[in-house]
């Protein structure tokens, strides 16, 4: 029979499993203490869960939360990132220890519930960030309005100069015939 404290934890993982943006599902065997810290303070400050627990509770919490798709990935030293909406931070803090220390070898992850090979790690790491690709879409909407606004400004400040000139002749024209 499983103990209470077993059953909780994988209660909470079944919530963290479905409320996280992406999951990072990785092996962490070969990493040393201090690299090891390094990785979890890396993630924390994403925003990144780093969890390290048995692979029989973490199947079931995957299993409940309906990411059966990841049990043939917890076999040996396994350690999941629960990460926010946003997974490019986090997998540019795994590729960088990968590219690096060759360590820890991300298995699979997924996000917004769709699964990835090892190998798109590097392709999701070079990506860039949510709010740079938010601000890059905001220039390219500006753009054209900022363009478009230009001209009508221009367009108006010729008519009212125009206009102007008009005023103007139209007021030395009644000045030399009143004279």
């Amino acid at each position: 029979m499983p103990s209470q404290e077993k059953v909780q934890f994988v209660e909470s993982t079944v919530g963290e499993f479905r409320s996280a943006g992406s999951v990072f599902v990785a092996d962490f065997s070969g990493l040393k203490v201090s690299d090891m810290t390094e990785l979890r303070k890396q993630l924390r400050e994403a925003g990144t869960r780093f969890l390290v627990a048995k692979n029989t509770l973490l199947r079931r919490a995957a299993g409940s939360a309906g990411m059966t798709d990841l049990d043939r990935d917890f076999k040996g030293p396994t350690a999941v990132a629960f990460g926010p909406a946003d997974p490019v931070r986090t997998a540019k803090i795994f590729q960088e220890f990968v590219a690096r220390l060759e360590r820890p070898k991300v298995r699979r992850f997924i996000v917004e519930r769709r699964a990835y090979a090892p190998t798109d790690l590097k392709a999701m790491a070079s990506l860039p960030s949510r709010e740079v690709l938010l601000s890059q879409i905001v220039a390219a909407v500006e753009s054209p309005i900022s363009g478009f606004i230009g001209i009508l400004d221009a367009i108006v400040r010729e008519f009212v100069g125009t206009v102007d000139a008009l005023a103007r002749k139209k007021g030395e024209a009644e000045g030399a015939a009143g004279s």
